[in-house]
């Protein structure tokens, strides 16, 4: 097997486990979830025939306790880093792995988790892996599937071109000119409050940009979704233009939509419309600009901040595309015996 580059773990602890949940009816990702998880994707990944694994220490003990009592044919190196409990642990992890040589990224928690991953590292090759709450960018897929399809890629056995395929993002300018991003969703609030770790009141929202509108997913990305469906392959964009207040008792239409987990709402509705890649939106204040569900950017009346889609973002591995890429290339056949010592016993499986 080719040693090629590591792949690089990273975890978000507090994710599956936010102020969101107490207002849904969502189910909690624990510590010991995530550390199973992670021990799982080292296997997989050790299976694919990746030899070196990086992760970043946590308050938690998940990287540490996951992987201390793994005995295979894997480096595993855990990287000495700051942590804060917020987005720049992310940001810090992968701007590491990265200078390390990573030739993939894993990454355990939601649509934020990613984004900021991918602040970091715009043109990372990223599988990432649910546990957080309305999440559409990360993959719903068993963590030992999930490691294995990293593993093959970061370790080279298989190309990136038969695995991954380019996101597209919101690519946002503030009135001060600073750029920011957004995976999936952008939305304009009014009358809401930046640091707010709610999902979006709908009688708040005003418009929403989103790379992909998927009728089968929670969020906001269903209220486009359900209106004009996009996907991540499709070569488009969608914007909303909704009604603040209540859906009720005015003109225009009013659509159910599923904003969290449990949790549907009435959102009134002027349209939706596609959006060309690379077509600039101007959106004016007052208002605050969240970004996959992070209020980040307040406009006062009379700014503005420009908006548009590219296809710019990280190369995403999708497992089912690399398993079976591997499969037809026969690259689970013939390899050396494979040892996995479980517990003080030791079960080696051949």
């Amino acid at each position: 097997m080719a040693d090629g580059g590591a792949l690089g773990i990273i975890v978000n602890p507090h994710s599956g486990r936010d102020a969101r949940r107490l207002f849904a009816r969502a189910g909690t990702s624990t510590i010991d979830d995530k550390r199973n998880q992670v021990t799982r994707i080292v296997v997989g990944a050790a299976a694919a025939g990746c030899r070196r694994v990086l992760l970043s220490r946590d308050a938690f003990r998940i990287a540490s306790a996951a992987t201390d009592a793994l005995e295979l044919p894997i480096g595993i190196e855990l990287l000495e880093l700051p942590t804060t409990g917020h987005a720049i642990d992310s940001e810090r992890a992968a701007l590491a792995m990265q200078a390390a040589g990573c030739g993939a990224i894993v990454a355990l928690g939601g649509d934020g988790t990613s984004r900021s991953i991918v602040r970091a590292w715009r043109d990372v090759v990223l599988l990432p892996l649910s546990t957080g709450t309305n999440n559409v960018f990360p993959f719903q897929v068993e963590a030992t599937i999930a490691g294995a399809a990293a593993g093959l890629v970061a370790s080279g056995r298989l190309a990136r071109e038969s695995a991954a395929a380019r996101a597209k993002i919101v690519e946002v300018r503030g009135p001060d000119g600073r750029t920011n991003l957004a995976l999936i969703d952008a939305g304009l609030l009014v009358d809401d409050h930046p640091g707010s770790l709610l999902q979006a009141d709908p009688t708040k929202l005003a418009r929403i940009l989103l790379t992909r509108a998927e009728p089968a997913s929670v969020g906001l990305s269903p209220i486009g979704g359900l209106l004009m469906p996009c996907s991540a392959e499709d070569e488009f964009a969608v914007c909303v233009h909704t009604r603040t207040g209540s859906p009720h008792g005015r003109p225009g239409r009013i659509l159910r939509a599923p904003i969290s987990p449990g949790l549907y709402e009435d959102v009134g509705v002027d349209g939706a419309e596609r959006i060309e890649l690379g077509r600039e939106l101007v959106w004016r204040g007052p208002g605050l600009l969240a970004f996959d569900g992070d209020r980040e950017l307040v406009l006062a009346e009379g700014e503005t901040a420009s908006l548009r889609v590219v296809r710019s973002g990280p190369y995403v591995i999708d497992p089912r595309r690399a398993l079976r890429a591997a499969a037809e290339a026969g690259l689970f056949l013939d390899l050396a015996p494979w040892h996995d010592h479980r517990g003080a016993g030791g079960t080696t499986c051949c």
